[in-house]
């Protein structure tokens, strides 16, 4: 969005200001009418920092162009460096707590892990503990590694999750799908001992207190004292447990001890909001997840950073790495914070393959989950529109993305259809139909042309609520030469939002992105890939639907000129009035020859003609 002075009456002075304002590091203090602190920011350079807050005509983001709307006056701190203004923005957020600064908030309750007392005890994650003479583990702050920790034991250890009560359910159904996938002993069969089960419970308690390898190790000793006391069958089903927690240690992610004493740091966001998920390991364990709303989104290297500081601000125990999504500009400026402040070195690191990047990847999907509660949209809608922003170099993931396709019989019944899709779902009230008027011959790219045009043009006159919006991403049905034959003459109507074309493989199916000088291939991304795809497949389905509807009226059109005295013209007439070839069927002799100027005969000579078919 961008900044006018009718945006800010005050901004005249601040310009003024400005100019005369330090170019040395430090902090700058933003306050509204009645000296309120809105915002506190660090600049290596103040003089360049702040003049980018108030120059005429600055594209900010809506959070950024709110903050600056209603910006009074400011204070400044000059520091001796960068890192001194960082501790002292640090500070002083911590003080003021600015609107427009990230205030994290998070929704901690505490969870505990649940034995039930029964013949048959059932492991489950529950929010709190009940006077039931159940065995109780916690409580811990994070129900998110509670859930992960009870999800991992009782699938390593084979244990049932359904709803059937023992023994009292015995042999009264079938076994359920996780018995034949091996993922639940059956225990329904009738055929696990209640010892044999308790004991395997036991196991799995001390798997989710101690660890893998502790786990492992005990069950070793334990399957060879079976193997010298001769009960192979005991020993054989201990080999089968160390095996299923060997090969899930080997994926999962509640125990790792590479990971002692790490955080690991996402943030999601869709084209208004942002959210952060942080997942932490203490000792080679799960140990905590938060979730934190950010508020409006901004920039997001800044958004980073800024979320790494309010985060460590509060905490007495800073981890010894610190693993990002995305790249941040000032790693060694916050190591340095973070060494100080704890004592110890901190590497923050944004991992780009292996291990690492899946426990990013998790965290980033956490919070995009966390996001799709608050924004009403599924978390691998969020992801889709982040990673086709990311891919396209956009500045926010598309709320509104259109897309335009055109089709054709030869240089016969030319039309385009445009779809609209609003944070990544269709939103149909908004489709447009298009009869080609000023191109004669088969011509996409002229064809394509005129309905961008046509398209822009209802935008200014504000003709249609379906033309009102403008999009944040405009698809085009084709390649590199779509691309740089619309994008000149949208632009010179003043439109400049991005445009990319579609391009399809030989099976007429999505390949790539289109920019002006190549593609950019998606199939690294692979929720951006579907939401193009089923754009792509959206706007063909549109576009060829009502070519069809299109030629088929005027195949329809051309059967009435068969009638002497019924021209193409007076036809066109008869189906604008009476829309459906049903309607026409009902008409009087009387109707048709008001409607299309003839006289009665001839009319009549039409009615008996409809009355055949």
């Amino acid at each position: 969005m961008y900044i006018t002075d009718e945006n800010n009456e005050r901004l005249p002075f601040l310009r003024d200001k400005t100019s005369k304002l330090t170019t040395s590091s430090g902090c700058y203090i933003m306050k509204d009418k009645s000296g309120k602190i809105i915002y506190i920011g660090k600049a290596k350079n103040l003089k360049n920092r702040v003049t980018s807050y108030f120059r005429k005509g600055q594209d900010h983001l809506p959070k950024v162009w709110k903050m600056v709307s209603h910006v009074y006056d400011y204070d400044f701190i000059v520091t001796d460096s960068e890192f001194e203004a960082l501790v002292l923005e640090c500070s002083l957020i911590k003080q003021y707590t600015p609107k427009y600064n990230i205030l994290l908030k998070d929704d901690k309750g505490y969870s505990y892990i649940r034995v039930s007392d029964e013949d048959y005890p059932r492991i489950t994650a529950v929010l709190q503990k009940e006077n039931d003479n159940a065995e109780y583990i916690g409580p811990y702050t994070s129900s998110f590694a509670v859930k992960q920790a009870v999800k991992e034991a009782n699938k390593v250890f084979m244990l049932p999750t359904c709803n059937r009560v023992f023994p009292r359910d015995f042999k009264k159904a079938r076994p359920c799908l996780n018995h034949h996938i091996k993922q639940c002993m059956g225990v329904c069969t009738g055929q696990i001992s209640k010892e044999d089960y308790q004991n395997t419970v036991r196991q799995a308690v001390d798997y989710i207190k101690q660890g893998s390898s502790e786990s492992v190790e005990r069950l070793k000793k334990e399957m060879e004292r079976a193997s010298e006391e001769l009960d192979f069958e005991l020993a054989a089903k201990l080999r089968d447990r160390i095996f299923a927690i060997e090969k899930a240690a080997e994926s999962q992610k509640i125990i790792d001890e590479n990971m002692k004493d790490t955080d690991i740091i996402a943030i999601s966001q869709n084209s208004e909001m942002a959210c952060a998920s942080v997942i932490m390991y203490r000792g080679g364990r799960l140990f905590d997840k938060a979730d934190f709303f950010l508020g409006e989104k901004e920039d997001q290297a800044k958004m980073r950073e800024e979320f790494i500081l309010r985060f460590y601000a509060n905490r007495d125990i800073i981890p010894r790495e610190i693993l990002l999504d995305e790249e941040i500009e000032d790693y060694e400026l916050l190591q340095k914070w973070l060494r100080e402040k704890s004592g110890h070195a901190v590497a923050i690191s944004t991992p780009k393959r292996g291990h690492l990047l899946r426990l990013t990847t998790l965290a980033k999907n956490n919070a995009s989950e966390y996001l799709s509660i608050k924004v009403g949209r599924t978390g691998k809608e969020i992801t889709a529109l982040e990673e086709l922003a990311k891919a396209l170099d956009l500045k926010k993931p598309p709320r509104f993305i259109e897309c335009y396709d055109i089709s054709n019989l030869a240089s016969s019944d030319m039309v385009a259809g445009m779809v609209v899709f609003e944070n990544g779902r269709p939103c149909k009230k908004f489709y447009k139909k298009f009869s080609i008027k000023t191109v004669d011959e088969q011509n996409d790219y002229a064809c394509m042309c005129e309905v961008l045009e046509r398209r822009f043009r209802n935008y200014f006159e504000k003709t249609d609520e379906g033309f009102s919006t403008l999009p944040d991403l405009i698809l085009l049905d084709g390649g590199q030469g779509h691309v740089n034959t619309v994008t000149p003459v949208i632009r010179k109507m003043g439109i400049n939002v991005p445009v990319f074309g579609l391009v399809k493989d030989s099976k007429h199916r999505t390949r790539a992105v289109a920019t002006g000088g190549g593609e950019i291939s998606l199939t690294k991304s692979r929720s951006a890939f579907n939401l193009v795809t089923r754009i792509q497949d959206e706007v063909h389905r549109y576009a060829i639907t009502y070519q069809a509807q299109k030629h088929k009226k005027t195949s329809y059109q051309l059967e009435l000129t068969k009638i002497k005295g019924i021209g193409e013209k007076k036809a066109i007439k008869l189906m604008t009035e009476f829309k459906t070839k049903e309607n026409l069927k009902k008409a009087s002799a009387e109707d048709i020859a008001r409607t299309a100027g003839v006289n009665i005969s001839v009319a009549r000579e039409l009615v008996d003609m409809l009355n055949e078919y």
